[in-house]
Formats: structure tokens, C-alpha cells, sequence
């Protein structure tokens, strides 16, 4: 009992030490969230358009900034816009995150236009480098040849300058001008003019302001405009309310294109600092109190590393394959091989190629907003041409589902975003090689009415034959692989066995012959 109780107080006695200097280690170590914590910022950098890839990209590095309990992420950008969708999901990433992210502008001569304006305005902190600039946040139509739906513009002075053209070359531009120095848009003060100095402006054919000769239309833009374009207005002004940013600057850079350069966006209360640097940043941030999910956290970021999150594989095949070009070139490798394969039953390949392209164009195309009219164009010319190739149509269904397969392909992608749209350059090469493959298809098809028929009664009728044997004037002779019933035409002399008869008639099943010539 006395050696249990002395090895009992020695086990008592170790774990006492080892909590005690367990204890002074954690107090000579510096408290967490400071620099000397040893947790680096990390950073994933956003160039181009933004799209599928660039949304999996973001969100993938906010799950590794909350999987290491980071600090901060710091977000660079330099994007001319991109994809809705795309844009929605990483601001829902953004403002659902359990780490602060600073979205950062840069490097000098960047940008952050239309989507990427919502990115800076959603993210906890936001800073642009010298030299950069935001805004043009205007949702485009396909095509781009709306006006800007803004509100409509007044004359300014009823008679132009003496030494001025009246011609149209005077004519000031409309939609989202904005001074020079501070970005914004012209005073809406000026917009009031009587209704009769726009009358008499039209009647003497004169300019007044911005008017020219015609009347003005009932209104900018029809109701799905209007519609797209409150949407995305109340969008921006909530993410501008959230962080305690200027709304209405940004209500303007979605109805007028209104833009800001770095220095003017800090003082109008765009962005929260300008940084040349990323260690500029950093210092400039420390201290600073943002919201994240409701809970206010003070910012320690002065003197930490920066770490750089790479795009994992997953996410840069993604993004190939979100090119719509090349998920275009996959369906119609996909639609080679099946048609391959469907004339040439059991060679299996190109069928396996065709399906594994085919299902990988899908795909891609599934990550892209797609106008359906145009999918269904697709479809339906992909069915045309393998219709064609199983049952040829002398080019009927080959020449139209080339047609809806160009067609569709042509308005398959309904986005303004030149990076996700398809070349014409694609679609034209496309529709030349598969028009050339039908015409050869067409050529095989003509080419066939001139040989002789093979089989059939066709093929029979004047074919040589060996007889089998023979008795009176009916035998059986030997022909294609095959032993017949044959008799001997009126006027002949009966063969023998072993000599060779032409075939002169059928009669059922019955072969009329004759002797062939010597």
C-alpha cells in the first residue's frame, strides 16, 4: 500500500511540472491573431474574365483561409467583368466567409469593371493601387447596342456657339458621362429644361444640348431591361450598404457606366485605402475594425507573410472547359465519332472517343449561360447528321443539321462577355469541315447509282454459273456461294457437268440458263 501511494504522488507530482511549464510556454508565446502567431495571409489572384473556373477558384481559397484560420484572404483583381452567375456565387462565397477578405485591385494600370465592381464592393475591406480604376457596372445586353439605361438626359443650353458645327459631329455623348477628376456623373440639376425649348429645338432642326431633330422616345430600354438593370441596382446598393460604402456612386456605376480612379474612389468612399504594395496594404488595413457575419474583428496584418493559393487542377481544367470554343470543338469531335461509329458499326473507338468528347462538351456548356433556343438548334442538327449518316437522305438531312448546328452554335451562349463567346472564327471552321465531310458523304451516295447492281435479281441475271448435274433440261448449277435449281432455256442443248451456263431468267427460285459463250 506504501509503494502505491508514493508512486501515486509521483505521478501527481510529474503532471503538476508538466502544467506548469506546459503553462510558461503559452505565456511567452505571443497572443493569437498577432503577427508573431505565425499565420500568413494568403492570396489568390483574379485575372480575366470572370467565369465558373474563377468562382471554384475563389471559393476553394476561402475554404483553405478558414480550414488554417487565416487572418485575412486577400483577393487581387484584375477582371473586365464577366458571367452573372459566376459573379453571384463568389459574392455569396464572400460574404458567407469566416475570414475576412480584402479585395484588392491591382497591379497598377488593372481594373475592376462590371462584375468585378461587385466583387470590390462586397468584400470586408477594399483597396485599389495607383494608377488602377472601377466601375462600368451597366448590364449589357447581348450584342451591346443598347443605350445606357440611365436617366434621360436634358438639353443643357438652347443655342449652340456661334463658331460651332450644328452637324452631328457636335453632338455630345450620352450615357455615363462623368468628370474627369472626380468620376462622377453631371449634375442632375441641369436636366430641367421647359418643354417648349425641346419643341422648338425639333421644329427649327437645331440642337438643344443633347436633343437632336428626332423626338425622344416614351422611354430607355423596354421592361426586361428595366427589370435586369433594378435587379442588379439593388444588388449593388445592398452590397454597398453592408459595408458602409457609397450607394449612390454606385447605383450610377449601374445606370450611368459611371467609373472612378483609385484616389477618387477613396474619397468618395468607394474603397477604404490605396496601396501601392501588398505590404502597403497590409500596414494600411492593421487596426481596422470590419463586420464578418455581423461580429466586428479587429484586423492584425502588419508584418505577416503573404501566401500565395494556386487554382488547383480541378479548377484550370475547369477552366479550359469553360471556353466555350473549346466545348464547342468537344461536341463536335463527339459528333463525329458517333456518326463514325453509327456507319461503321463495331469499331468501337471512335465511338468511345466521340461519347467521352461529347459528354465533356456537355459539361462545359452546362457551366455557361445557354440560350436554350439555340441548344435546341444543336440538338436537333446533331440528330439531322447522324440521321444521315445511318440512312442517307441524299444530303437533305445532312445540309439541314449543318444548318441548325451553325445556327444554334452561333447564339448558343447568351452573354455580352467576349471571353465567352464563341468565335466565329470557330463556328465558320466547324461548319467547313463538316460541310466537306457531307459532301463527300453525298459524293460515295452518287457514285454508288453508277455500279452494277450485285445482288438481287439484278445481280443474277447474266452471271455465270457452274453446273452441278444435269438430267433432261433441268438441273442444278453453283453460283455466289450457293446451289440453285436451274432449267434449260427453249433451243439449247443440255449441258454437262463441270461447264458453265450464263443465267438468262429468274422464275422464283428457279434459274433459267444457258450455255455461256466459249
Amino acid at each position: 500500500m506504501e509503494r502505491f501511494r508514493f508512486v501515486l504522488l509521483v505521478l501527481l507530482l510529474a503532471l503538476t511540472a508538466r502544467a506548469v511549464a506546459q503553462g510558461e510556454r503559452q505565456s511567452a508565446q505571443p497572443p493569437t491573431g498577432t503577427p508573431g502567431d505565425g499565420r500568413p495571409v494568403l492570396l489568390t489572384e483574379v485575372s480575366g474574365a470572370i467565369g465558373p473556373a474563377t468562382a471554384k477558384q475563389i471559393a476553394d481559397a476561402i475554404d483553405a483561409a478558414e480550414t488554417r484560420n487565416a487572418p485575412a484572404l486577400l483577393l487581387k483583381l484584375n477582371t473586365p467583368g464577366g458571367l452573372v452567375t459566376s459573379t453571384r456565387e463568389i459574392i455569396m462565397a464572400i460574404l458567407d466567409s469566416d475570414v475576412p477578405v480584402i479585395g484588392y485591385v491591382a497591379p497598377s494600370g488593372a481594373h475592376a469593371a462590371s462584375a468585378g465592381t461587385y466583387i470590390l464592393l462586397a468584400t470586408h475591406a477594399a483597396a485599389m493601387a495607383p494608377a488602377t480604376n472601377i466601375g462600368a457596372a451597366t448590364p449589357v445586353q447581348m450584342g451591346g447596342n443598347n443605350p445606357l439605361p440611365g436617366p434621360r438626359p436634358a438639353p443643357a443650353d438652347p443655342a449652340p456657339p456661334q463658331d460651332a458645327d450644328p452637324g452631328p459631329e457636335t453632338t455630345p455623348q450620352t450615357g455615363g458621362d462623368s468628370d474627369p477628376a472626380t468620376g462622377t456623373a453631371p449634375d442632375s440639376a441641369t436636366d430641367a429644361a421647359p418643354e417648349t425649348e425641346r419643341e422648338a429645338g425639333r421644329e427649327t432642326g437645331q440642337e438643344t444640348g443633347r436633343e437632336t431633330g428626332r423626338a425622344p422616345a416614351p422611354r430607355r430600354g423596354d421592361a426586361l431591361e428595366a427589370k435586369r438593370v433594378n435587379d442588379a441596382v439593388a444588388f449593388i446598393r445592398g452590397l454597398a450598404d453592408l459595408r458602409g460604402r457609397n450607394a449612390d456612386w454606385a447605383e450610377a456605376a449601374v445606370r450611368e457606366a459611371a467609373t472612378l480612379t483609385a484616389h477618387a474612389a477613396r474619397a468618395q468612399n468607394v474603397i477604404d485605402t490605396v496601396a501601392a504594395s501588398v505590404p502597403a496594404l497590409l500596414t494600411a488595413l492593421d487596426g481596422r475594425t470590419v463586420s464578418v457575419k455581423g461580429a466586428d474583428r479587429r484586423l492584425s496584418l502588419a508584418g505577416r507573410a503573404v501566401e500565395r493559393v494556386e487554382p488547383s487542377l480541378t479548377t484550370r481544367a475547369l477552366g479550359v472547359l469553360a471556353n466555350p470554343n473549346v466545348a464547342f470543338i468537344l461536341m463536335l469531335i463527339g459528333v463525329y465519332g458517333l456518326i463514325f461509329e453509327f456507319s461503321n458499326p463495331g469499331t468501337i473507338g471512335p465511338g468511345v472517343i466521340g461519347a467521352i468528347a461529347l459528354v465533356l462538351g456537355l459539361y462545359a456548356l452546362n457551366q455557361l449561360p445557354l440560350d436554350y433556343a439555340g441548344l435546341a438548334l444543336v440538338g436537333l442538327g446533331i440528330a439531322f447528321m447522324v440521321a444521315e449518316a445511318v440512312s442517307p437522305s441524299f444530303g437533305i438531312l445532312g445540309l439541314g443539321g449543318l444548318a441548325g448546328f451553325v445556327i444554334g452554335a452561333a447564339m448558343l451562349v447568351d452573354t455580352d462577355q467576349p471571353a465567352y463567346q464563341l468565335s466565329w472564327a470557330v463556328i465558320l471552321t466547324s461548319a467547313a469541315v463538316t460541310g466537306g465531310l457531307l459532301m463527300l458523304i453525298l459524293s460515295f451516295a452518287v457514285r454508288s447509282f453508277r455500279v452494277p447492281i450485285r445482288t438481287g435479281r439484278q445481280g443474277l441475271l447474266g452471271a455465270t454459273a457452274a453446273v452441278m448435274d444435269w438430267q433432261g433440261d433441268r438441273g442444278h448449277v453453283w453460283i455466289d456461294g450457293a446451289r440453285w435449281r436451274a432449267r434449260l432455256a427453249p433451243g439449247q442443248s443440255p449441258p454437262v457437268p463441270g461447264a458453265r451456263v450464263r443465267v438468262a431468267g429468274l422464275d422464283g427460285l428457279t434459274l433459267t440458263v444457258e450455255p455461256a459463250d466459249p
